[in-house]
């Protein structure tokens, strides 16, 4: 069969690659300790289950409009107004299955062939993916450990060319847990009304943050124009098999990303954003214990990193991720991250999964129990005894 050549740009997300292959040596009989996919290990709060049981039973199971339901998008009108301080109408939000399409949707709509983007690296592997795959040029910007994992905005300002369309920015940040601060992102900000470039403002882990408060970057003046926010429910509420997320955009944005989502998915799942509309209107005190718990196991994590032979790992401010330095070991880290799978039974992932600067790194996702992360920290220190 013939495949198209853009197949060959498309990446992928080496999470679910090395989840698959320590869930075959579960079947084997290991006993595996997971620290490598990037999931709460929570279950969804019982009150927004419940919801979509109701919306089940009261008939949510037909089509809805491509962009959302009103009442949904009325929602995350006010969410936004109440958390960001920021005024989005209704018609400025496009509900979509989970927070990738928007992504690629804002990608496909704003980036021409040849067009220049500048990504987060070490980052989320989807935003490099989708550049490659639209036929753009990916530009990485490299976050710093030295700066705790930030940016360099006189780096970034040297990266801008008359060809750069758009800037991409996440914070808390996947894969790093870092957070760019107020000064970073007005920094970014003044870049972009400068140079006219769009700037995509991944914020998915905007309600796990440990210290400070977070800042959205279209809360600058002159940004909410140019600035397309991402967020979602799956890491906030630990929905992420329902597959609900959203973007707020400006409003002559919408109506392509809505045809977009006319054009690949139809609609998002009606009776799943009923139950987002209970997250967001409901209790938060799931949500609320969940990040509190994260806090810990952080502490711990990075306590008991900071002890092997060989690595060192700064304190993240957000998300549920370490991103320990291990050239210390002497050895590379895809070679480490093997290594502990299948030495120690702790699956982790090697830091070049997220891009070229995560060269020397291993990323280490905390959704886990204190119990097991403390095991798995003890079985890390006794393979490392035998390098």
């Amino acid at each position: 069969m013939y495949i198209a050549k853009r197949m060959s740009r498309l990446g992928t997300e080496t999470a679910f690659e090395v989840l698959a292959k320590a869930k075959q040596l579960e079947r084997e009989g290991r006993d595996i300790i997971h620290l490598e996919i990037g999931e709460p290990d929570f279950d969804t709060p019982v009150n927004i289950r419940e919801a979509a049981k109701k919306a089940l039973d009261q008939g949510w199971t037909h089509y809805g409009p491509s962009a959302g339901l009103p009442e949904h998008r009325q929602t995350i009108s006010a969410y936004v107004k109440q958390y960001w301080k920021l005024d989005y109408s209704p018609d400025e939000i496009v509900v979509v299955p989970g927070a990738k399409p928007i992504m690629f949707f804002i990608i496909l709509a704003c980036v021409e062939e040849g067009d220049e983007v500048i990504y987060p690296n070490p980052g989320f592997p989807i935003y490099e993916s989708m550049i490659n795959f639209i036929g753009g040029k990916a530009v990485p910007i490299r976050l710093r450990e030295d700066l705790d994992f930030r940016l360099d905005v006189n780096e970034l300002a040297s990266l801008v060319t008359a060809k750069t369309r758009m800037i991409i920015v996440n914070s808390p940040q996947n894969p790093t847990g870092g957070v760019l601060s107020k000064e970073d992102l007005e920094a970014v900000a003044e870049l972009a009304i400068k140079r006219g470039v769009i700037v995509l403002s991944d914020e998915v882990y905007n309600r796990t943050i440990y210290e400070g408060e977070h800042h959205s970057i279209a809360s600058f003046p002159g940004m909410k124009e140019r600035t397309v926010i991402i967020d979602g429910y799956s890491k906030t509420y630990a929905m992420t098999g329902w597959r609900l997320g959203w973007g707020a955009m400006p409003a002559e944005l919408a109506p392509h990303i809505t045809r977009l989502m006319t054009n690949s998915n139809s609609c998002t799942c009606s009776f799943s954003q009923i139950a987002g509309i209970e997250g967001l209107t409901g209790p938060q005190d799931d949500s609320r214990k969940m990040v509190e718990a994260f806090r810990e196991r952080r502490d711990v994590i990075v306590k008991g990193l900071n002890s092997l032979e060989g690595i060192k790992c700064n304190k993240p401010r957000g998300a549920f991720y370490v991103f320990p330095n291990i050239t210390g070991t002497g050895k590379n880290e895809k070679w480490l991250a093997d290594y502990f799978l299948e030495e120690a039974g702790v699956a982790c992932l090697a830091g070049t999964s997220f891009g070229e600067y995560g060269k020397g790194y291993i990323r280490f996702s905390y959704a886990n129990s204190v119990k097991n992360i403390e095991k798995a920290i003890g079985r890390m220190a006794e393979a490392l005894k035998s390098l």
